[in-house]
């Protein structure tokens, strides 16, 4: 009973901020715009979104990838270090995330533009601006930059707690420090491969700020016309409809992550 107590600021917290919003949501995505009564319009026009769908989830997909191959050695090396420098490069990978978001994106925009510092300094050199700002690679480069923390916590977290004795026990039963890599460390940080891929696909597929600011006037993304509905269109019945298929196919796609690292986390075990 007493748990209970201690539990209830908590479910008050989340019945406020997460559970009656997602019924306002669904509530606004079943109903009409002009009568408020029950419709399916909203979803019936899902379809003519469905090609700024796929370029979110395509970007999203690539930069948790990117995330993951920058992210991994990262988090194996801090992992490999004594306690002490443990704690001091963990807190400066934890520090880009104390800044503005919003600031993070704008200063990349600084470098990138092109009158920008990095354009300006091969322009010194002698070289032609080159076109780095407004593509879906600079929409990449801002996901990643602003996200990969969420990707190098759960690995290191992951990795640190790796017995070490495992990877001892490999190297004297011959297996070469590729071999240990591949058959004992990459099977046990699966979770933490699939926790960082989730953490960084979440927000980056519904992101709308960096793809305003970095990526072309056609590069709009799932989180851009959400907030068109919203503000400028004052049609939040079609934005609740397209947050609602958005949470959904996040939704379906940490089941996926889950699914696969449960069922590869018991083909090691066997």
């Amino acid at each position: 009973m007493k748990n209970r107590r201690l539990a209830a600021p908590y479910l008050l917290w989340m019945t406020l901020f997460t559970v009656i919003p997602i019924f306002v949501v669904v509530y606004f995505a079943f109903s009409d715009s002009i009568t408020g009564g029950f419709s399916l319009e909203n979803f019936a026009a899902l379809g003519s979104y469905s090609h700024i769908m796929a370029k979110s989830i395509y970007l999203a997909l690539i930069s948790a990838f990117v995330c993951l191959i920058i992210g991994y050695p990262a988090a194996y090396y801090i992992a490999s270090l004594p306690p002490k420098a443990q704690r001091w490069l963990y807190l400066l990978i934890m520090l880009p995330m104390c800044m503005s978001f919003l600031l993070k994106t704008l200063s990349w925009v600084s470098l990138l533009e092109d009158t920008g510092i990095i354009n300006s300094l091969l322009g010194k050199l002698g070289v032609e601006p080159l076109p780095l700002i407004r593509n879906n690679g600079a929409v990449v480069l801002g996901i990643v930059y602003n996200f990969l923390p969420y990707m190098i916590m759960p690995l290191f977290s992951v990795l640190e707690k790796m017995d070490k004795r495992l990877l001892e026990a490999a190297s004297d039963l011959g297996c070469s420090p590729l071999q240990v890599f591949t058959k004992v460390i990459l099977p046990l940080s699966v979770p933490g491969i699939v926790s960082g891929l989730t953490m960084v696909f979440v927000p980056a597929v519904s992101t709308f700020y960096i793809s305003r600011k970095l990526g072309s006037p056609g590069t709009v993304l799932m989180g851009d016309v959400i907030e068109t509905q919203f503000k400028t269109a004052y049609n939040p019945n079609l934005g609740a409809a397209l947050s609602l298929l958005l949470m959904v196919i996040v939704l379906f796609c940490i089941f996926l992550m889950n699914k696969f690292s449960g069922s590869y986390k018991e083909e090691v075990t066997i």
